[in-house]
């Protein structure tokens, strides 16, 4: 019987129903009808008024029996108590629920930014390449323009010369050697002298031809020259296409997620009503509440202190170097890499930020990200870690990804890059696996650099060991 009476409130008369057999419905405690007793009661009363006569005035009315809870009102009690729990572990899940949303809608974002960024990578290599084949087909219209002015050149050398052999007359062949020669002293000096001429002949034919062939040689490697260049100013505009479309991709969804936001933050604060309703309707509740979110600021204090040592001990160890470091291997470079990253702890996320140096401005979304803010994102900070390595690694996720030897997660070590990817798309995330199950990681916009346990939702099964 105490179990009901833990609800009712305490009165003098339930406590003394406490441990008495219950009266059955319209019957008192012998079983008797409650009429036959009101009957008795009235007639009680009657007999005391006629005796005590006009007495009966003057004292003071009794006052009412305090409520007596039926069983069914102590059950709809127990019952509505009960109820309001549920409700509460049900709201709580859907809050749970909500929370893991929103961690898919900024995952999805991140994706496609990832995607994006990608793009925008492709796009500076082909632009590269266009410029660089454009300076080659300019460099081979300067060498066809070169040997255009050779074969002009040799070709007026042999002009003079035919010119200068016709004007002055000059037989130098063996009949007017021997017939213009005065004396055999004279003959060897024409001989020489017709020697010479010939050899020069020869000569500014020589030139003339190799002329023509270094022309046709440097018009060959012009029109190749002009034809790459063409082909990769094609791929470079193909490229730019395929980055606009990505970076609008981007947006578009960086849109439709904020709207998504909105609704799943008003949705969250719909059933957080509820649920404090659901609270405050019972104290019990409540104090269970107090004391998680009490927990819950421990808990959160606790981690904010331990982040903050992890990232003191992390510049400690690297004494104040922030630059590049020398190539280095084994162990020393894993602890390097991972201080590195451990370093940045709390630092925020910025997409398109990071590189070798440290922290930088990313690319503006439109959505409350100018270039004014400084930070990482995920691919941004595996740079600025393994550059203190003297690592030099592609710029996003999906080309970490091959950017060294590859690993099964079940001989995962402190230093691999870990990589998750949503079904049927490309890689979009990357993080540093430092030990203990452990991670270290840039995000998502509105978050900060962090070390979480190592999710295992979209992991990739292999893993990439730079040392």
């Amino acid at each position: 019987m105490r179990s009901l009476l833990e609800h009712d409130d305490g009165t003098e008369a339930a406590v003394r129903y406490r441990g008495l057999p219950r009266p059955r419905p319209g019957r008192d405690e012998d079983g008797r009808p409650l009429r036959w007793r009101n009957r008795a009661v009235v007639l009680v009363v009657l007999l005391a008024l006629v005796g005590a006569g006009t007495s009966t005035a003057s004292a003071q009315p009794t006052p009412p029996p305090p409520p007596n809870p039926s069983d069914d009102e102590l059950q709809r009690s127990r019952s509505s108590v009960a109820q309001r729990a549920g409700e509460v572990g049900r709201l709580t899940a859907q809050l749970a629920e909500l929370d893991s949303r929103t961690d898919d809608l900024q995952a999805a974002l991140a994706a496609q930014r990832e995607t994006a960024e990608a793009a925008l990578v492709v796009l500076q290599t082909a632009q590269d390449a266009a410029a660089a084949a454009s300076r080659r087909a300019a460099a081979a219209r300067i060498e066809t323009q070169a040997a255009s002015s050779a074969i002009d050149e040799a070709r007026a050398r042999l002009d003079e010369f035919v010119t200068a052999t016709y004007q002055q007359g000059l037989d130098v062949g063996p009949l007017g050697l021997l017939t213009d020669s005065t004396s055999p002293e004279d003959l060897v000096a024409r001989a020489e002298f017709n020697d010479l001429i010939a050899r020069s002949q020869l000569a500014a034919r020589d030139g003339l031809e190799r002329a023509r062939v270094a022309k046709a040689n440097a018009d060959s490697a012009a029109r190749a020259a002009l034809d790459e260049a063409r082909a990769r100013e094609a791929e470079a505009q193909t490229a730019k296409a395929a980055a606009d479309a990505a970076f609008a991709a981007a947006a578009a969804a960086a849109r439709e997620q904020a709207e998504q936001l909105a609704a799943v933050a008003a949705e969250r604060a719909e059933v957080q009503r509820r649920l404090d309703a659901a609270e405050s309707a019972d104290a019990g509740l409540r104090q269970q509440r107090a004391r998680f979110d009490e927990w819950q600021r421990r808990l959160a204090q606790e981690q904010t202190a331990r982040e903050r040592a992890e990232r003191n001990a992390a510049a400690a160890r690297l004494g104040g170097r922030d630059g590049a470091g020398p190539a280095v291997g084994g162990s020393a470079a894993v602890r390097r890499v991972i201080d590195r990253a451990m370093s940045q702890i709390g630092v925020q996320y910025v997409w398109g930020g990071g590189n070798g140096r440290g922290p930088s401005r990313g690319i503006p979304d439109g959505l409350g990200s100018p270039l004014d803010r400084v930070g990482f994102d995920c691919s941004g900070l595996m740079l600025y870690a393994f550059s203190g390595a003297g690592v030099s690694l592609p710029r996003v996720s999906r080309n970490q990804f091959n950017a060294g030897r590859k690993v099964p997660i079940s001989d995962l070590r402190p230093g691999d890059m870990v990589f998750f990817q949503n079904p049927g798309a490309p890689i979009h995330h990357v993080a540093l696996y430092i030990g203990n199950g452990k991670m270290i990681e840039a995000p998502y916009t509105g978050a900060s650099v962090r070390v979480v346990p190592l999710r295992t939702r979209g992991l990739l099964p292999q893993a990439t060991r730079m040392f």
